[in-house]
């Protein structure tokens, strides 16, 4: 079994202290982020920043479907980790600055995939098809911030 990642990154031409507080916001903003690949969304405990809990299920493809139960952390003032409590994943969301009023960020999810021919095919397709999830979630956030 080995790892699996999926990376993404966008720029915003917004403070980087601003866009994390957006993606921290896990009752009002994230919400508005997520594509139709997520269902489901509801905060169970918390609601900002670390220790937040906040379940969804994520379509994967059409056939598969994921309960997602993650539990947020804040290791870093610039860092979110999403560690679920169903599996073996962990999204890493980290603001960067970019410029001297812009901010990148990078969203890193990593998982324990699958062995044989089904875990070569996980590795080589399932981190295309998050990347596009991760970048409409992230394109949302360019629209939110504004």
């Amino acid at each position: 079994m080995g790892k699996v990642h999926a990376t993404t990154e966008r720029t915003y031409g917004a403070d980087p202290a601003r866009v994390y507080e957006a993606l921290a916001d896990y009752t009002v903003t994230r919400p508005k982020l997520l594509p139709a690949q997520y269902s489901e969304y509801e905060v169970r405990a918390g609601g900002t920043g670390a220790g937040t809990q906040v379940h969804w299920k994520l379509q994967a493809t059409e056939k598969r479907v994921r309960d997602c139960l993650f539990t947020v952390a804040a290791p870093s003032p610039d860092t979110l980790v999403e560690t679920d409590a169903n599996s073996s994943m962990v999204i890493t969301w980290t603001v960067a600055a970019n410029g001297q009023s812009g901010s990148k960020v990078t969203v890193e999810a990593t998982w324990t995939g699958a062995t044989g021919i089904g875990g070569f095919f996980e590795r080589t397709f399932a981190p295309k098809g998050l990347n596009r999830i991760h970048d409409q979630v992230l394109a949302n956030l360019a629209a939110e911030l504004g």
